[in-house]
């Protein structure tokens, strides 16, 4: 569990010891309790079995797959997948591949619905970018219309590993993945990913194609 379950969950558990000696009212005394139960859940940190191979690439965050194609960018072709977090899912986000971190930049912005294009452009957001011997990947922590506060723990220059975890969305949110233009992708919109041990992509070794010609 993330720590600041326990946190909220705490203080909403005095806040309920408080309302039963000052009321004895059942009914008031089950709302801040009700509220524990639901942070100590939302805040819940899964592990997960982590894929291991060459190329691998997993998702960052649990959710549905809302985008899964091709975009121009403007260092070229690249693939997007995009993922919308309800608040049911579990929030913790995890590193797609190895690498080194080569730039962490977080911007303010507005709380848009996370399911409207336009939030990956407007709303608050972190972005990261991962590089390795053989590619990059960028993705994004973008905060939707309930999300009020993103975690980033990474920092430039730092190395890390596929499936490590390092931040969480919380509440309703969506993150963006930019994946390298060889990818060989293994999702589709609709689709429902867990962070750090679904495989959005798999970049085939040097010399190899992808099968798309």
């Amino acid at each position: 569990m993330v720590r600041d379950g326990l946190f909220y969950g705490l203080a909403l558990i005095v806040v309920a010891v408080i309302v039963w000696y000052s009321t004895h009212i059942v009914a008031l005394t089950l709302i801040p309790l009700l509220l524990a139960a639901f942070f100590l859940w939302f805040f819940r940190d899964p592990a997960r079995k982590i894929p291991q191979g060459e190329g691998i690439i997993v998702s960052p965050a649990d959710g549905k797959v809302e985008e899964a194609d091709w975009i121009e960018t403007t260092s070229g072709s690249r693939v997007r997948v995009t993922i919308f977090l309800n608040v049911f899912d579990v929030h913790v986000n995890r590193v797609p591949s190895e690498g080194v971190v080569s730039l962490v930049e977080y911007r303010e912005g507005q709380f848009l619905n996370a399911l409207k294009p336009e939030s990956a452009v407007h709303n608050e957001q972190t972005l990261v970018t991962i590089e390795n011997e053989r590619y990059s990947i960028s993705f994004k922590q973008i905060a939707g219309l309930l999300a009020r506060r993103i975690v980033c723990n990474l920092q430039a220059g730092q190395r890390v590993e596929r499936g490590q975890r390092m931040g969480m969305i919380k509440f309703g949110s969506r993150c963006d993945v930019l994946l390298p233009a060889s990818v060989d992708l293994r999702v589709k919109a609709g689709d429902h990913v867990k962070g750090g041990s679904s495989i959005l992509g798999v970049v085939p070794p040097v010399g190899q194609t992808d099968g798309r010609g």
